[in-house]
């Protein structure tokens, strides 16, 4: 029994005959191997393969995949074939990607269709067989596919009795009196035996007697297109047998017949209904014709699925083109097939913003007829041409979240090509086309770019909705460089978007402010921006940027101090991006889970986040660049207590830089090479890499990063009060920023350099109250509390205090000399600053715009302030702020 999970093709009509071609086809299949079965259309390979994989379900431990290539047309569609079938994303080498998902794998491959696609599939079944000795390959074509060691086993005629049992099978006759059956096995002998064509001659049986049968076939050959005689025997049987079926339909039949060529190669019942509509034919006329040739064996029916489905083998639809040719009709058919996919995308719009995973699946099932409508139109003159920008822009989405990203690329190039002389509705969009499709498939500042034009264009032409997306994705393309501009910008674009009823755009630009408040550690301005952006996104089946939202979420929540709801929405960003079979959506929820994880300290679980990302990618001479991945790689090293991998992990990142250094790591990835470095003994060198990372401006701009370079600066520092000074400004900073588990780490440095002072009941304290600070946000990371005895009596006092008690135990006992712990007088510059703005009258926003903090920030500064005063709010603030 074959697996249907698997996606195997379904069985429409009983397999007869070729026991002997099974027997010792599976015989034949075996690891290491490519055996290729070989024969001329219509013969029955891809059947008797698909009877292959049945009887050989049990021999291959992990699986058989099937891989069919009739909708493909370049290596780039047999790799993204491939991997489908495997159901693994594709990285920046895709043929690598495939051979290390199949390394050490007892998995058969069966490629189906290779003819017209030889040289790509023979390259790859290649790297596969040199690399992954354990799978195995089974291809079909109508050519060998020229590989050495490859095993070529031709497909012969059916003998007579599989031939009579095929054809009275088919035909619905199962007893033969002795005239029938000698009119039967001419019907066979004068079509070779060949399946196909048995099949096609058997749609008469109910219109014609056997004996008229086999009279109609007596010269076959004189029908034939070829009249050279140069075809071969088996393909002039099959051309002469379609040739004779095709004169035996009716009008409405032949009609039909060859119009359907044009779709490429399946289609639904609509697509029949608009045909009839466009062509002013009665639907119920086209669909009795349909019925006919289902009957006929020229069109089959496939009502496995929720919608029934209907194609034509790749030889008969040539030959309907032919005919379609042949009656001038192929230009007309082919503008009518392009404004069918047109009026299918178009009418499918309104469910990008309500269910865009029902879009994605309607459009993908329809994919190559719409590739082929879009390539038709392209080369057209006006006004098909414009019908075909037009479509290529309106699948833009497909591309951006799809597997198909280089059809995107090149037919949108050709779209803006055409359009570059005009200033119209249509070049906007496609423009932003562009720029949505450059997002996830082109590296630099191709989407920005466009997106800049796109914005432009929609502004002169009033086409509020292409501007609203454009600028969302000119502020997604600020954030490596300006924050404060990407949250201005964002924040504009989603009050338009809001106004203007664009969820999409609204939701997502939400999602970016979140993503700018995470990266400046204001984790409660974050989570209050993410959590309804993410709502909404999930809610309209946004994937992609939902995936990506959930993970940012999960980062804010970890910071905060809730690892297991953490935990929980990483998890679920990981299962979120994994329908879109999106390597990069993938690996940053995979590398966010496992971070998360780590802090949680599960680094096994950690480590078994990252295992699906490294497996793809490990190896490859162009490595992807995932942000994070190579840094939570390096802290688990480090968490083993193997510094010098950590170091090595950490150079990975940049390793893709034309002249990679140090300096061009992320500022989180060099400070775990800094610390990687120290505790490798190389003191001096994480020394100097601190000094340059302090002397970048993004430095403090970024809290966290601040804060954790300060800690290293301070683990470095030759003597305790320096140590302590600096470790004290680092956990002013994380505590300002609610950075719990990092508290926490401040908390254990602070008492490393009380225990250094043989201050033990400071020491004993902050290790007891670290330990309980993690273990509240739900860390099983163990605080490293020395064996000393005079700690013990301690640590349970320790225990017992909560973060924010034991942060103010260590800053009063710190700032006695400096600062009283109420009144005025005790108040930090920053509390100051909120306090004249706030008495002033500026709302939080408004103070947290001001002063380049978050809202969140703001709230906890005025409680310091109200608790220290002795106060509890705005109005009896008023009345004690002093005058100038």
């Amino acid at each position: 029994m074959i697996d249907s999970s698997q996606h195997f093709p379904p069985e429409l009509s009983s397999f007869v005959g070729r026991a002997e071609e099974l027997a010792t086809l599976t015989a034949a299949v075996a690891p290491g191997r490519v055996l290729s079965l070989v024969g001329p259309g219509g013969c029955g390979k891809t059947r008797l393969a698909l009877r292959s994989c049945a009887a050989l379900a049990d021999s291959w431990p992990d699986g058989i995949r099937w891989v069919g290539l009739e909708n493909e047309r370049d290596a780039d569609g047999v790799t993204r074939a491939i991997a489908s079938a495997l159901g693994v994303p594709l990285a920046a080498d895709p043929v690598h990607t495939l051979t290390r998902e199949l390394t050490a794998r007892s998995i058969l491959l069966v490629v189906d269709n290779c003819e017209h696609l030889r040289e790509p599939v023979a390259g790859i079944v290649s790297a596969i067989l040199a690399r992954c000795p354990s799978a195995g390959v089974l291809a079909t074509s109508r050519v060998p596919l020229g590989l050495p060691g490859e095993q070529v086993y031709r497909l012969s005629a059916l003998n007579l009795a599989d031939a009579l049992d095929l054809f009275s099978d088919r035909a619905g006759t199962a007893k033969l009196g002795p005239d029938a059956l000698a009119a039967a096995r001419r019907v066979c002998d004068r079509l070779d035996r060949l399946p196909l064509a048995l099949e096609l001659a058997a749609g008469w049986a109910g219109t014609l007697s056997l004996a008229q049968l086999a009279d109609s076939l007596r010269d076959p050959f004189a029908l034939l297109d070829d009249d050279t005689g140069r075809a071969p025997f088996r393909q002039a049987t099959l051309t002469a047998s379609m040739r004779w079926s095709h004169d035996l339909l009716d009008q409405d039949e032949r009609e039909l017949f060859r119009r359907l060529g044009v779709f490429e190669p399946g289609f639904a019942a609509q697509a029949i209904a608009g045909l009839a509509e466009r062509l002013e034919v009665p639907v119920q006329r086209y669909l009795r014709a349909l019925r006919g040739l289902i009957a006929k064996s020229l069109v089959s029916a496939d009502t496995t699925g929720p919608v029934a489905r209907y194609r034509m083998l790749g030889v008969v639809r040539d030959y309907a083109l032919l005919r379609l040719d042949e009656a001038q009709e192929t230009a007309a058919l082919r503008d009518l097939h392009l404004e069918l996919m047109l009026a299918l995308v178009e009418s499918a719009a309104l469910l990008l913003d309500s269910d865009k995973d029902e879009w994605r699946t309607l459009l993908t099932v329809e994919y190559p007829n719409i590739r082929a409508a879009i390539e038709w139109g392209l080369d057209r003159a006006e006004p098909n041409a414009a019908a075909g920008r037009r479509l290529a822009a309106a699948v833009a989405w497909l591309w951006h979240l799809g597997t198909h990203a280089a059809d995107g690329v090149r037919l949108l190039e050709h779209a803006a090509a055409q359009g570059n002389d005009t200033r119209d509705e249509t070049q906007a969009r496609v423009l932003l086309a562009q720029a949505l499709v450059a997002d996830t498939a082109l590296p630099g500042s191709v989407s920005y770019e466009k997106a800049c034009a796109a914005a432009k264009l929609a502004e002169q032409l009033g086409l509020e909705d292409v501007g609203l997306l454009a600028r969302a994705l000119i502020a997604i393309g600020t954030i490596g460089f300006d924050l404060e501009r990407t949250r201005t910008e964002a924040s504009a674009v989603r009050a338009e978007a809001q106004r203007a009823g664009d969820g999409f755009v609204t939701d997502a630009t939400q999602a970016l402010i979140g993503l700018v408040h995470l990266l400046r550690d204001e984790h409660r301005d974050a989570i209050e921006q993410l959590e309804p952006a993410v709502t909404g996104l999930l809610r309209r089946g946004d994937r992609a940027i939902a995936s990506s939202a959930l993970g940012w979420l999960a980062l804010a929540t970890a910071q905060s101090g809730a690892l297991a709801h953490a935990i929980e929405l990483a998890e679920q960003a990981v299962t979120t991006a994994a329908p879109l079979r999106d390597f990069h959506r993938i690996a940053l929820a995979r590398t966010a889970l496992a971070e998360i994880l780590l802090w949680a300290g599960r680094s096994g679980s950690a480590g078994a986040a990252l295992a699906p990302i490294d497996r793809l990618v490990e190896g490859a001479e162009t490595p992807p660049f995932v942000p994070g991945w190579e840094r939570v790689h390096a802290l688990l090293e480090l968490d083993a207590g193997r510094p010098h991998e950590a170091a090595a992990w950490c150079r990975r990142e940049g390793c893709w830089q034309e002249r990679p250094s140090d300096d061009q790591l992320t500022p989180w990835t060099r400070l775990v090479l800094a610390r990687a470095l120290r505790e490798s003994g190389a003191a001096a060198d994480s020394a100097d890499l601190l000094d340059r990372l302090s002397a970048t401006p993004l430095t403090t701009a970024l809290p966290s990063v601040h804060a954790a370079l300060l800690e290293q600066r301070a683990l470095l520092a030759p003597d305790t009060e320096q140590a302590m000074r600096m470790h004290h400004e680092a956990l002013r900073i994380r505590d300002e920023h609610g950075l719990v588990l990092a508290c926490a780490d401040s908390l254990t440095a602070l008492a490393a350099v009380a225990l250094r002072r043989a201050s033990f009941e400071t020491a004993g304290l902050l290790f007891g109250a670290a330990e309980r600070a993690r273990a509240d946000a739900g860390s099983v990371v163990r605080v490293d509390i020395p064996d000393e005895t005079r700690l013990l009596e301690y640590l349970e006092r320790g225990r017992a205090m909560s973060l924010r008690a034991a942060i103010d135990y260590i800053t009063r006992a710190r700032g006695r000399r400096n600062r009283p712990d109420s009144g005025w007088e005790s108040l930090t510059p920053t509390e100051r600053s909120v306090v004249e703005l706030a008495v002033s009258g500026l709302t939080n926003p408004e103070i947290a715009a001001r002063l380049f903090i978050g809202r969140g920030t703001v709230k906890t500064h005025l409680a310091h302030v109200y608790a220290k005063l002795g106060i509890a709010n705005r109005t009896e603030l008023a009345r004690l702020a002093p005058s100038d």
